[in-house]
């Protein structure tokens, strides 16, 4: 392997700041930006929009389409056939 080619591989801290939930992990992301970990070690953290906190797949708050109930309002609508 070609030394100097990839980027550090690093622990770094995940925040999503609109569910209030952050995780501990390794990545090649980095910050400018560090928090003080529950471990009193300091590591780089990022901010995420979306996590698994605050997905609406993972929270069980998705919303299904109804494209039966779709289709019939087209049918009445525009006289399918």
């Amino acid at each position: 392997m070609q030394q100097d080619k990839h980027p550090d591989y690093q622990p770094v801290v995940f925040r999503d700041r609109a569910a209030g939930y952050a995780f501990l992990t390794r990545s090649t992301a980095t910050s400018d930006q560090t928090i003080e970990w529950d471990d009193g070690e300091t590591y780089p953290v990022v901010d995420v929009e979306t996590s698994s906190e605050s997905h609406p797949f993972y929270t069980g708050k998705a919303r299904t389409v109804d494209s039966e109930g779709r289709v019939a309002a087209f049918e009445r609508r525009y006289g399918g056939g």
